[in-house]
């Protein structure tokens, strides 16, 4: 049962150590329920368990991000009618890629009433009767397109995240319309279509940013697979013991990212947390840790987090562009691109392949290690 996990008013200490506390249990316990987080806030839990509790997180001060900067926003409106404008983004979109690996995009071509309606059909899912959602609940990440689940790293991670998550495999092959949930089949399969719409555009701006083709990143498969997050992070009790998303960077090429207007993402910009506050209308762009690889360090794979808060839902739909376990593409070798290597900016990495690194990545699950270590030279 939901209500039988150990909070964190219990008398025993988190440390694994503790007398009566057995964290593989707590973890199967909240597993085997399979209502997710969404089910002990509906359970109407006052102390987190502490499978969540962050040790020495101590948010206070550093949970208040630098209030004076804000990541770029860029203007995609006639990207591709002016040559002059198309310029000026370009230049703006490799100021980003060099200096803050995220953006912001407005005018990005994605009408706001689809971006409501994805918003609304993510909390219709989670939000709905437990036991349909228990129909998508797996963890079988290698071959499955749906799924349903509570922390992808719940067993490997230092502390549990705050959020419940759908997630789905939508290229190069998508899964039929029957596996995805009713409740936001129809708007999850319009809105990924016009996302992979807008990657392409964003993968063309990248690829002339670092001075190649246009076509250059689209020609290696960057935009082939994607695979969509939809993130529910239920109003937390104890916002302070706990995180929304730890301290972590992507493992995809690009992440595309629509939030609501609740906030709690933060990234790290020159050893300061920064806000990244939702605008109405606009997405979050940023930059993978396989776009680090292959560009050899010239654009960079940023951290950043999302911050548990005691207000909510927060909702938040992330699109990772990168190919996928299930396509024959999983096995194609990724290297830093030649014509970015010179005497003055030899190898650094070596070649992998995508399931290789998304094997890893998932491996060290999120607490803020770089997956990139582990393929330099």
């Amino acid at each position: 049962m939901v209500t039988s996990l150990k909070s964190s008013g219990d008398s025993d200490t988190h440390a694994q150590t503790g007398s009566s506390y057995n964290r593989k249990d707590e973890l199967k316990a909240f597993d085997d329920t399979k209502a997710g987080v969404k089910g002990l806030v509906d359970a109407g839990l006052t102390k987190i368990p502490k499978i969540f509790i962050h040790d020495n997180l101590k948010l206070g001060k550093s949970g208040s991000a630098e209030s004076n900067v804000t990541i770029p926003v860029i203007d995609l409106a006639g990207v591709r009618k002016e040559a002059n404008l198309h310029s000026e983004i370009v230049n703006q979109v490799k100021n980003a890629c060099q200096k803050w690996g995220f953006f912001q995009v407005i005018n990005h071509g994605i009408p706001v009433s689809m971006l409501n309606k994805m918003i609304d059909g993510i909390r219709r899912f989670h939000e709905q009767d437990t036991e349909e959602k228990k129909k998508f609940y797996n963890r079988d990440y290698q071959t499955s397109k749906v799924l349903y689940n509570s922390n992808f790293d719940l067993y490997v991670a230092p502390a549990a995240n705050w959020r419940d998550s759908l997630s789905c495999v939508m290229a190069p092959n998508p899964p039929d319309p029957e596996e995805l949930p009713e409740v936001c089949r129809d708007i999850i399969f319009d809105y990924t279509r016009m996302a992979k719409e807008l990657a392409l555009t964003l993968f063309e701006l990248i690829a002339e940013a670092l001075g190649l083709s246009p076509n250059h990143l689209k020609d290696m498969s960057c935009v082939e697979g994607l695979f969509c997050v939809c993130h529910y992070y239920p109003a937390c009790p104890e916002p302070e013991s706990t995180m929304g998303t730890s301290n972590h960077a992507d493992s995809s090429f690009l992440t595309l990212l629509l939030q609501d207007h609740i906030g709690g993402l933060q990234i790290l910009h020159e050893n300061q947390w920064v806000d990244v506050t939702p605008i109405p209308g606009g997405l979050v762009v940023n930059l993978g840790d396989m776009l680090q690889l292959i560009s050899n360090d010239k654009f960079k794979s940023v951290n950043h987090r999302v911050l548990a808060k005691n207000v909510g839902p927060r909702i938040s739909v992330a699109c990772f562009f990168r190919p996928q376990f299930q396509t024959e593409n999983s096995s194609r070798l990724y290297g830093p691109i030649n014509e970015l290597l010179s005497e003055e900016n030899p190898v650094i990495y070596r070649e992998t392949t995508t399931k290789e690194f998304m094997t890893h990545s998932f491996s060290i699950g999120l607490d803020g290690t770089s997956a990139l270590d582990y393929f330099k030279l």
